[in-house]
């Protein structure tokens, strides 16, 4: 590595020039290091007085500085030099704001050591949790916790499950932060083969600093009331182990296809009529505030494993939310009012006593997402949800932890997923990281629902002049009329217009025939079925294309013809059109 430029230090720049070309040769992992600390030193116009001062320069470290001072050494005895003596602070001369005086330095105090941080837990986490749950005890006893004791304790000031892991594919629980107290000697362990935990003088000390933090004018820790347990929640204490050796992919359970028994509730009406016969002059009925109270209803098939099915039901009732567990026909969550008065509705054309609100929530782990989105469920799913009527759809993506090649491959796939559904369906998106945080938030949203409805009355439509052809339209007009006031339908009613077997009519068939069909979305598949109202009718206007190449072409052009000039996503192109007239025409 020549170098013609004069360089400030040429005896270490010959050096370093020598490992860098034995490095080379050797073909050596420290190559790159060498050629770092060479261009530095190469490019460096200050004369360095020892080998230590090169540590200010980049890809100069302790060791190899003291490399060169033995080489520096070896040079000096050869040659008959003194060697230039270590500076006592790493100066490089010629650079300002230096003083190079060591006898002004000497008059210098020397640097006060900063003192080590007390450990602080952060709130509601592991250590946190335990660390409150020991303060229970009284200080200076010798009889400390068993686990099992200590979890039920520690579990209400933790966000996360001290029994179960917070991802299926994970071993790792709150009571793992136990080794950090137990390393930091905030706990102390004793007793074989029943270990018992207490807190040592230092942890005692982090509880004060707790306690002082949550009650600032309360001087020591106090002691928290222990919790109720009822019998049959004691056996829930035992930790669940999830079962290592199954894809996380494989907990998600498939809703079967059983038929509904709401099915019947709703009638499908007249589907021959030009358009709905909307109903007038009809009397809502009103629910009272006070009347009712605000529920969530859970699908029982939202399970966190198939050996941990009340996962998500328990951890919301320890948060005060107690949810209402049935097979739903659309949706993982949603909420109901709940009448007081069971008999109320049925007196006045209704059915059963719940009415639902206008908030569903549909849950997607993200390896459940790629899978429904390379099969379709996704598309579908959107558009059953955009006919539910129900005006603010919730979808909340679980960002569980994946293979890094599989999510790196499926990035794209995945962000236009999500911003379609946002913006294109305008459904609201929420973000969590594992299942914790989607119990929180759905307990967040249950409270902040019960404020928003239990103090205002609702207004529900009878049952008795609903149909699945006017249902849609009589709520856009209804919303349309009067923005500010909420109509809603009872529960039963919901069902049976959301049931996926009896109620599809041949408008719904038809549609899931088009969306069959690689890159036909729901929006397309509509404007088809406005063009050509009936399967019937699209096969007939393929036939009517005649035969011969021209007719085949005729065929191939047939629905981009009649939805090339449209806009955005409903548009369909020539290779779609060719695709499509491949399955449904005679070619």
């Amino acid at each position: 590595m020549p170098s013609e430029e004069p360089c400030a230090n040429p005896l270490l720049l010959g050096w370093v020039q020598e490992w860098v070309d034995q490095a080379r040769e050797r073909n050596s992992k420290g190559l790159t290091t060498y050629k770092k600390a060479y261009a530095a030193l190469k490019a460096c116009p200050v004369t360095f007085q020892h080998p230590s001062q090169l540590q200010q320069l980049k890809g100069f470290g302790e060791k190899l500085c003291n490399r060169l001072t033995e080489k520096m050494q070896k040079h000096c005895q050869q040659n008959g030099l003194p060697m230039p003596k270590r500076p006592r602070r790493s100066i490089v001369p010629g650079l300002p704001d230096q003083n190079e005086d060591d006898e002004d330095n000497e008059g210098r105090p020397p640097k006060r050591q900063r003192k080590a941080k007390p450990y602080v837990p952060g709130l509601r986490s592991g250590p946190y949790a335990l660390i409150l749950g020991l303060a229970m005890l009284e200080e200076g006893t010798r009889n400390g916790m068993t686990k099992p004791q200590l979890i039920e304790v520690a579990q209400p000031h933790c966000d996360a499950s001290f029994t179960a892991p917070s991802q299926p594919n994970s071993f790792y629980t709150a009571w793992n932060s136990m080794k950090t107290l137990l390393d930091k000697e905030l706990v102390d362990e004793r007793g074989r083969p029943t270990r018992r935990y207490t807190l040592t003088d230092e942890g005692w000390e982090v509880a004060r600093r707790i306690q002082q933090t949550m009650n600032p004018g309360q001087a020591g820790p106090a002691q928290p009331a222990r919790p109720e347990t009822r019998p049959q929640e004691v056996e829930e204490i035992a930790p669940r182990r999830p079962n290592p050796t199954r894809s996380p992919s494989l907990e998600i359970e498939e809703k079967p296809t059983e038929p509904s028994s709401y099915s019947n509730v709703v009638s499908n009406g007249d589907s021959s009529a030009e358009g709905p016969v909307l109903p007038r002059n009809f009397r809502a009925i009103r629910l009272a505030p006070g009347s009712f109270e605000v529920h969530l209803v859970l699908d029982v098939r939202e399970v966190r494993a198939k050996t941990d099915r009340d996962y998500m039901q328990n951890e919301l009732a320890k948060k005060g939310v107690v949810p209402i567990m049935r097979s739903l026909e659309l949706g993982d969550a949603l909420w109901i009012a709940k009448c007081k008065d069971g008999g109320f509705l049925s007196r006045h054309g209704a059915e059963g006593d719940e009415v639902v609100l206008d908030y569903v929530v549909e849950r997607k782990r993200l390896d459940d997402l790629i899978s429904s989105v390379k099969d379709g469920r996704f598309h579908e799913q959107k558009f059953r949800l955009k006919r539910s009527g129900i005006k603010n759809v919730v979808y909340i993506i679980e960002e569980i932890s994946m293979d890094s090649e599989t999510l790196d491959r499926r990035a794209e796939m995945v962000q236009s997923a999500i911003g379609s559904t946002q913006v294109v369906n305008g459904f609201f998106v929420k973000k969590t990281q594992k299942m914790d945080d989607t119990i929180r938030y759905l307990t967040r949203m249950t409270m902040l629902l019960k404020k928003q409805y239990e103090s205002k009355p609702l207004l529900v439509i009878p049952t008795l002049i609903l149909t699945a052809q006017n249902y849609l339209p009589l709520l856009d007009h209804l919303r349309k009329k009067d923005p500010t006031t909420g109509h809603y339908i009872t529960y039963p009613a919901f069902a049976s217009l959301a049931s996926k077997s009896d109620m599809m009519t041949l408008r719904d068939l038809y549609l899931k025939m088009l969306m069959c069909t690689k890159q036909v979305s729901g929006e397309k598949a509509l404007e088809i079925q406005k063009r050509w109202k009936t399967p019937y009718e699209f096969v007939r206007a393929f036939e009517d294309c005649g035969g011969g190449e021209e007719g085949k072409k005729r065929k191939r052009e047939l629905v981009s013809g009649q939805m090339g000039n449209l806009v955005g996503r409903k548009r369909i192109t020539k290779p779609l059109s060719t695709k499509i007239a491949e399955i449904w025409a005679d070619m």
